[in-house]
């Protein structure tokens, strides 16, 4: 029942009872105070003209003090709740007439489409991609106000209720090619369960907040079930355990010997206050820089005097072995000797998944929580300083916040800083808005949440197409484009009307990645692409479909 339709009922019960009341009593005072005995139903004609203000005094004068003052509450009482009527019913329906009117039932036409239930800001990211791959998609809410604010922002929504028979039906499940349980971990098991009657080969991913209840989801009937916190976890590590090393660590095999991959800059290394022109990567290594992250705007190609800092990004292609020589080239002398603890200040299911994975790499670590714990070693808030100080932060090569509060960890950044100048500071952020924030209080890199889970669940649901993705921030994928065929790249001029980069073309099973700008495209040439969402988004738009 909606809240309005609830108030209402409430109203209603109230007033009747109250007026009930009133005749009742206005009947036995007649009788008892002035002698003169009325019916039930003329007594409660009384209290209707008092309440609607149509009949004041139609019984006056009352010789009685017991029945005026008695008379003289009915008439307050019944002004107060008549008054209450205004913002309980008068207005909510001039504000229903006159709102936006939300769909409560999907289109008949509707097909292979996918069903997101209830839309969160991850789910938000995966509403992007899917608009990207041109997938259709619906939004099933059942709050009806959010429903509104949603469709007045431009989503698909329906109306109805997802743990519902007949709000999914209304979603057109049957048709659909998936289905995303995207709300808390009960509520996502009883969606579930209800797509298993509705449309039970329809294939389902369900959202668990708590890793430990993966297992009921999964008995509900959860085709996938994604942890993105666990996920989120492993991306803050793999900052510090790929970094610590000279190994290449992951990357995207684009050709034989030809990779793709991200490489972070550390704080201390020799590329540090260096422009892309004067930090001699390309005659050094090797490798060519595709594009770059600077404090977590990706720029492909990177301006030539952009500078580097601790903390760039760079995106860069190249054979393993030139790959290998830029990564030596990415360190700090700190960082190759080993010195300088890293310091993980939250230990909740990210923080741990940190924790664990720096002790697999048998990395030295100090863990930091509010909450006493036999896998704590200090107990202490972010935002104090004192607290940090005791977790090491001054002597600190690394300072990883793990924190579920993205205002605490902007504070937490900013002391830290102060501390720490010259720590390499990687932060988590619960929404994707809040990023650059951090990046201005002084974070080196940042990972969303919302990104990283919106990112997964789309690699999961469009598991038939060839993405790959960089830290679930940068894309590397395969496609055709129709559009080019037949032109050479410098004529194309893809960076310029994409902000992607062309790093290889497959043609007849060779991957070819010596490309300039005389590379002519010919049809079913698979072309190699990398830069951020919005880039790869704007390559598919312009330069044709991701698939034949």
């Amino acid at each position: 029942m909606d809240t309005w339709q609830r108030r209402t009922l409430i109203y209603v019960v109230v007033l009747v009872g109250v007026m009930l009341g009133y005749a009742a009593a206005y009947d036995a005072g007649m009788s008892l105070f002035e002698g003169s005995p009325i019916s039930f139903l003329h007594a409660l004609q009384v209290v209707v003209e008092t309440f609607t203000t149509t009949g004041y005094g139609s019984d006056a004068p009352w010789s009685s003090a017991a029945m005026n003052l008695f008379v003289i509450a009915m008439d307050l009482s019944g002004v107060v709740l008549i008054f209450l009527a205004l913002p309980v019913l008068v207005f909510p329906l001039f504000e229903e007439a006159m709102s936006t009117t939300v769909p409560t039932a999907a289109d008949e036409d509707l097909s292979d489409h996918v069903v997101v239930c209830t839309l969160t800001p991850r789910g938000e990211t995966l509403v992007d991609e899917l608009d990207s791959w041109d997938v259709e998609h619906l939004i099933l809410e059942p709050d009806r106000e959010r429903a509104r604010d949603r469709y007045e922002e431009g989503y698909d929504v329906v109306h109805a209720d997802p743990q519902s028979v007949d709000g999914l039906e209304a979603a057109s499940l049957s048709t659909a090619q998936a289905l995303v349980a995207d709300d808390t971990d009960p509520v996502n098991t009883s969606i579930v369960l209800t797509a298993e009657e509705v449309a039970p080969d329809v294939r389902t991913v369900s959202v668990v907040d708590d890793p430990d209840r993966e297992r009921y989801h999964r008995l509900a009937g959860a085709d996938d079930v994604l942890s993105p916190r666990a996920l989120l976890g492993e991306g803050l590590a793999a900052k510090v355990t790929t970094g610590i090393s000279t190994e290449l660590g992951e990357a995207i095999e684009i050709g034989e010997d030809f990779e793709v991959a991200e490489l972070p800059v550390h704080r201390g290394s020799d590329l540090v206050g260096r422009t892309i022109a004067e930090s001699g990567i390309r005659e050094q290594s090797g490798a060519n820089v595709v594009g770059a992250w600077f404090r977590g705007e990706f720029e492909s190609p990177p301006a030539p005097d952009a500078v580097i800092d601790g903390g760039t990004v760079l995106l860069v292609s190249g054979r393993e072995t030139q790959l290998e020589r830029l990564k030596d080239m990415t360190l700090s002398d700190v960082r190759s000797l080993g010195r300088g603890r890293t310091v993980v200040v939250g230990h909740g299911e990210v923080g741990g998944t940190v924790a664990d994975a720096l002790s697999a790499a048998d990395i030295a670590h100090v863990v930091m929580d509010r909450a006493e714990d036999p896998t704590v070693d200090v107990v202490g808030d972010a935002t104090d300083p004192e607290a940090l100080v005791r977790a090491g932060i001054e002597d600190a090569g690394t300072l990883i916040l793990a924190l579920p509060d993205d205002t605490l960890t902007e504070f937490a950044i900013l002391v830290a800083r102060d501390l720490n100048p010259s720590v390499e500071l990687i932060a988590r952020a619960e929404e994707t808005e809040n990023v650059q924030k951090m990046y201005r209080a002084g974070a080196d890199y940042v990972l969303s949440l919302a990104t990283v889970s919106g990112r997964m669940l789309a690699s999961t649901i469009l598991e038939d197409e060839e993405v790959i993705s960089l830290d679930k921030q940068v894309e590397v994928i395969r496609t055709h484009a129709p559009g080019l065929v037949g032109r050479t790249l410098g004529e194309a001029d893809v960076r310029a009307r994409t902000g992607c980069t062309v790093v290889g073309v497959e043609r007849d099973g060779e991957m070819v990645t010596d490309l300039g700008p005389a590379f002519r495209i010919e049809e079913g040439d698979e072309l190699v692409i990398a830069g951020t969402d919005a880039g790869t988004n704007s390559f598919t738009e312009t330069m044709g479909s991701r698939s034949d």
